[in-house]
């Protein structure tokens, strides 16, 4: 593809080094689209002949169904998929298919394929979300009635409904999916058109070219547009937000699964055992889904230090930048199927949850409020709810069983009605504020949920619904 420059042939060792094929190979249909879009407005602009544009299109659109039904593979001994695709066109058509790369660069090349194929994991991610907060909301469905501990620093803090902590997930996924659309709307950038770093001398119509490939907008700048991997960078780090909110999640029902705890359990077909200790049922599924964030992590580390030190325009350095970036969007796919078997098939133990709420004076802080509303500073009724405590636990019981008496030793503003707010459902029922865990704002909370998970999901449809038509139109201009 370059040998015309040079008076020897490359050193097949170092030719070893240069390769890419073994990772680019997953961009063989993204780049015989980018091939096809931009082949297409060559000959509609008149810059190639229109019969050999026609010819390059419809062998390409032959290679791509055939890249589609797996018989079209790129094999060793090229250095990238885009040599391999136009070796392939060579083979097939003879030197017709030199006009297919007029007026483009493998710099633009390479980055459109690799915007379309981005755009599309981005896609599938988000589906992924928004299907696991509809398994998430079926489930907090079922269990709006169950109370348990929540925690602070791992120690138990105060009752809440399990529907209000599994909701805090679904809120973390919703903020995930925002991030990774925004992302997709910085990736919806064509910068086909751009060459290798200063624009291309025909008069090629990009916002033809956009149009054909399904891109929001022409990039603005050539040298930013071949250059620069911000958008996979930005798609990463989304990526990586979304896998630690589940790998904390994973860590929080790797925990509840354990005989210590006991919230919750798996099926035996989501449980591995020990080659050694016959008695052992282990959660490994949830301890991959933690590990992914560090998948994920490690690839953007990678990228950003791949790309901190480049001058401006493009350099081979970003030949490495599709291996972590898939890498981060693989571990994405595998932490949202695995967590979405996860809550489907977890069956929850309300009556554990319920002895947990006992033992640690979970609603002290009710004591203190009730004194706040008769006219206590908080700091006071503090101290004061502190007192109740250690009454309770001298006499051995809940704060919902220690006597009125022992309430008006400590302070004579007490009143029965006390005893009824210690309780962990008068405790969960004070919290009526919007975003707390009293029924009723829980049950707004889930209505809100389910809107918010139907905006994620009309997103989806409509995105995937633009993808297909664009791929449908690009394709139906094709001659096969």
């Amino acid at each position: 593809m370059w040998g015309g420059r040079f008076s020897a042939e490359p050193d097949a060792r170092a030719l070893a080094l240069l390769v890419s094929l073994p990772v680019d190979r997953r961009l063989l249909r993204w780049d015989l689209l980018g091939s096809l879009g931009h082949v297409i407005a060559l000959g509609e602009a008149n810059i190639i002949p229109s019969r050999a544009a026609a010819d390059i299109a419809a062998e390409l659109g032959r290679m791509l169904r055939e890249a589609d039904a797996g018989s079209l593979i790129p094999e060793d001994g090229y250095e990238d998929v885009h040599s391999f695709v136009e070796a392939t066109l060579t083979a097939r058509m003879g030197g017709v298919a030199g006009w297919l790369h007029t007026g483009r660069s493998r710099n633009d090349q390479v980055v459109t394929a690799f915007r379309l194929a981005l755009k599309d994991e981005i896609r599938r991610a988000v589906r992924g979300i928004a299907g696991l907060q509809a398994r998430l909301l079926d489930r907090a469905r079922e269990m709006k009635t169950v109370l348990l501990p929540s925690y602070t620093h791992l120690q138990r803090a105060q009752p809440v409904l399990l529907a209000h902590l599994w909701l805090a997930y679904f809120w973390m996924l919703s903020r995930d999916a925002g991030r990774l659309q925004d992302a997709y709307r910085r990736l919806d950038v064509l910068p086909l058109g751009s060459g290798a770093i200063a624009g291309t001398g025909f008069p090629v119509d990009r916002a033809r070219q956009a149009a054909l490939l399904g891109f929001a907008q022409v990039s603005e700048n050539s040298i930013d547009a071949t250059g620069d991997r911000d958008f996979a960078l930005e798609a990463v780090s989304a990526a990586s937000g979304l896998l630690i909110h589940l790998s904390r999640w994973a860590e929080e029902l790797v925990l509840w699964t354990t005989k210590e705890f006991e919230f919750a359990s798996l099926p035996d077909t989501l449980m591995t055992g020990s080659s050694l200790m016959p008695q052992k049922k282990n959660p490994d599924l949830l301890e991959l889904v933690r590990a992914q964030a560090g998948v994920a992590f490690g690839s953007l580390t990678t990228l950003a230090m791949i790309m901190k030190g480049l001058p401006s325009g493009y350099n081979r350095d970003l030949q490495e930048d599709k291996a972590p970036t898939f890498a981060a969007l693989r571990a994405v796919k595998f932490a949202l199927d695995a967590m979405s078997l996860v809550v489907e098939s977890l069956t929850v133990r309300p009556d554990r949850m319920a002895a947990a709420l006992r033992g640690g004076f979970l609603t002290a802080t009710e004591v203190a409020d009730y004194l706040v509303r008769r006219g206590i500073p908080f700091r006071e009724a503090h101290r004061l709810a502190g007192q109740v405590v250690l009454a309770a636990e001298a006499a051995g019981c809940e704060l919902w069983d220690l006597p009125l008496d022992a309430y008006r030793r400590v302070a004579p503003q007490f009143d029965q009605d006390v005893l009824q707010l210690v309780t962990p459902e008068g405790a969960v029922a004070a919290k009526d504020v919007p975003g707390g865990t009293a029924p009723r704002r829980v049950a707004e909370a889930l209505t809100a949920a389910g809107a918010a998970c139907a905006v994620i999901r009309a997103w989806c449809e409509t995105a995937d619904a633009d993808h297909l038509a664009t791929e449908t139109r690009l394709l139906a201009t094709v001659a096969v």
